[in-house]
């Protein structure tokens, strides 16, 4: 797909260059010996999975951490001699072409080590795994030291690491869960179970207790400019991704009419702007008649609800709007903070829902570089 092409219509611009400062600015939070892992789920966050691991690896990033299996087997292929951890639990159906690619598996349970011994045994093979602690996230785990030590009993498992996620609802829970975390690591270890990589810090985590960083950190949303707004360099964060669209029309709508399925009437004549962007896309609905759009360096509020493929806008306000002009829906002038407030949504599910229709057009130093576009074109 030529550029011309893939801004057609509503496409995300990414900045590889943003995407960089932010990883050498997080790894300078770390020591030199610290395994630093890029968390790339989620199409690494709405960058792209392919491409954004791919720039990273070849600017030294040689750990990688994804949820779901098809993401692993994509992050093998855009870094093959990478380490890559799979956090999700994989299903019996994937575990032989995982363990084939050197993929690090999560076992959580006696169940999920089973499984993934007895796939590698009928390789021949050891299974890299990282043993899953459930400190008080109560979402995947194991909670104590002797539910551990069974899992030495199979033969086809490698214990690379051992980890645990905080849940960050307060320093002090936080502080619990850590030492719970290094008790049951030591109880281990005194039992002669000493898996080489202990990790149990994120974004969030590194910039709040960076003296709890261990073998290895795993760094998600501050990769993709989403930085913790409490850390004290906060400020030195920089836009990676700007969500952008085609305006396709501009009309004015009569006073009492409604903009498209809402009925509720406008007060005013209006300069109504269609937009070729709409909430499968990833412009959530739930903005409709709570968001902004910049246009021609202005901001429009968004009308009526958000459709599927479309949305419009108010720019009776805007100077010389017109059909073919670019609106920013998110990035650049609509901060991403503002953004999700807008809506009470999570930051980084702004970034991730953006649809995969949504061409991902890279630019390394203010120059085009490369086009990730998932549909099919003639």
């Amino acid at each position: 797909m030529i550029p011309e092409r893939a801004m057609a219509r509503a496409w995300a611009e990414v900045d590889e260059d943003a995407l960089l400062y932010h990883y050498h600015l997080a790894k300078s939070l770390c020591r030199q010996e610290t395994a630093f892992i890029c968390v790339v789920k989620a199409n690494a966050y709405g960058l792209g999975l392919f491409r954004t691991v791919e720039t990273l690896n070849r600017a030294g990033a040689d750990w990688f951490a994804v949820a779901a299996p098809e993401e692993a087997l994509t992050a093998r292929r855009a870094a093959p001699n990478a380490h890559v951890l799979l956090m999700g639990i994989a299903d019996e159906s994937y575990l032989p072409v995982l363990i084939e690619r050197n993929i690090s598996l999560t076992v959580g349970s006696l169940a999920d080590a089973e499984r993934a011994s007895f796939a590698a045994e009928k390789m021949g093979k050891k299974a890299l795994v990282h043993i899953k602690l459930d400190t008080g996230l109560h979402r995947l785990g194991f909670e104590r030291a002797e539910d551990v030590m069974p899992l030495t009993a199979f033969p086809g498992l490698t214990f690379e690491g051992i980890y645990s996620h905080l849940a960050l609802r307060s320093a002090e829970q936080s502080a619990e869960q850590n030492e719970l975390f290094l008790s049951i690591c030591r109880q281990l270890a005194d039992k002669g179970l000493r898996p080489l990589m202990r990790h149990i810090l994120d974004s969030i985590g590194l910039t709040r207790y960076p003296q709890w960083q261990m073998e290895g950190v795993r760094v998600g949303a501050f990769l993709y400019g989403n930085i913790p707004p409490a850390w004290e360099r906060f400020h030195e964060g920089k836009c990676v991704l700007t969500f952008k669209a085609r305006i396709t029309r501009v009309a004015w709508v009569k006073k009492g009419e409604g903009v498209g399925y809402d009925d509720t009437p406008l007060a005013n004549d209006t300069l109504v702007a269609t937009i070729a962007a709409g909430y499968i896309d990833g412009y959530p609905r739930v903005l409709s008649q709570k968001g902004f759009v910049s246009i021609n360096g202005q901001r429009a509020p968004v009308l009526g609800l958000v459709c599927m493929d479309q949305m419009m806008v108010d720019v009776t306000n805007v100077h010389g709007v017109k059909a073919g002009d670019t609106a920013i829906l998110l990035g650049g002038e609509i901060d991403l903070r503002e953004y999700a407030a807008w809506g009470k949504l999570n930051r980084n599910e702004c970034l991730g829902l953006i649809g995969r229709r949504v061409p991902r057009i890279y630019f390394r130093d203010g120059k085009f570089a490369a086009i990730d576009a998932e549909m099919e074109e003639a």
